[in-house]
């Protein structure tokens, strides 16, 4: 049997978990309060992050998709998180109590770099070393894969449709991307290409014009370092200046709600667009749904492929 682990970054449930969580963001260092109330904040705000339920339910679809193409008992798949449970560690050992022999890692980030996701590889490599028996990787980038980025452009295209037709073929779309310390980045530039490359890729495929589209960041650390901008609140003036009331926002590097979705956009950036009269529409997030789940399909595919050539 083959084990597919789902990996993804975790999360507080509820502002219960706040402080529990950012700690283990931090190395075991406990976040000071103002920090720690400040998420809670923001937890309050959106009521929950359903993140562990939406990457469970995509690991679900997932296995019942393999299991539909390879035959029944082939893949058993499940999820594991970095700094929520279940932790990536006991998921693997999961995936190795249900039968399989080897492990195909799957960190649900389209855009891939060792050194800026290094806490995934680390974490794989201790569950390595305590069951040197069982085989296991970590797929690389499938940023532009067919099936990811036509999953995006199905979103980007059901968000216009649903918009009024005065607005559908005019609306700018601002397609985003988690930003990161700047100093980081710098030694790995080839991960903002990957970000920017999926963008172009998903506003050929919407046959969105040069001008009608723009990349731009979101939920910058606060921190004193210089974070990637602009993000997009920054855009704002500029849009609303241009005689624009309205703008679409399409992360293209986020597979599931969670906190950075449902407040940095569905809050924070919301509310300052309205400052400036422009009302903020966003995508869907790909969650469970089909398309997502072929995506995932086609990653594990791949790494199937390569690794019997």
């Amino acid at each position: 049997m083959t084990g597919v682990l789902l990996m993804t970054f975790g999360t507080a449930t509820t502002s219960a978990g706040v402080r529990d969580y950012l700690a283990s963001v931090r190395g075991g260092r406990h976040a000071q309060d103002d920090v720690v109330l400040e998420f809670e904040r923001r937890y309050d705000a959106v009521g929950r992050s359903p993140l562990l339920e939406i990457t469970l339910a995509q690991a679900a679809g997932l296995e019942d998709a393999l299991n539909a193409a390879h035959g029944p008992g082939s893949f058993a798949v499940t999820a594991g998180m970095l700094h929520s449970e279940p932790r990536i560690h006991s998921a693997a050992t999961e995936l190795v109590g249900r039968g399989a022999s080897r492990i195909a890692g799957v960190v649900l980030a389209p855009q891939y770099s060792s050194l800026i996701l290094s806490g995934y590889e680390r974490a794989v490599a201790a569950f390595r070393g305590a069951h040197p028996d069982v085989e296991i990787s970590v797929a690389g980038p499938w940023h532009m894969l067919p099936e990811w980025t036509g999953c995006l452009a199905e979103r980007v295209d059901a968000a216009l449709l649903a918009l009024p037709e005065s607005q559908r073929n005019t609306i700018p779309v601002v397609f985003t991307a988690h930003s990161l310390p700047r100093a980081v980045v710098e030694r790995d530039p080839g991960y903002i290409e990957q970000l920017r490359t999926t963008a172009t890729a998903v506003a050929h495929r919407c046959d969105l014009d040069a001008s009608r589209w723009v990349f731009a960041y979101q939920s910058a650390g606060h921190t004193p370092e210089e974070w990637l901008r602009p993000d997009v609140k920054e855009l704002l003036p500029a849009l609303r200046a241009e005689g624009h009331d309205a703008v679409l926002v399409a992360p293209v590097q986020f597979v599931a709600d969670h906190l950075e979705i449902l407040y940095d956009l569905d809050v924070a950036a919301a509310d300052e667009a309205r400052t400036f009269g422009v009302h903020m529409h966003r995508i869907a997030m790909p969650n469970a749904t089909p398309a997502f789940i072929a995506a995932l399909t086609a990653v594990v595919e791949r790494e199937l492929s390569a690794a019997y050539r």
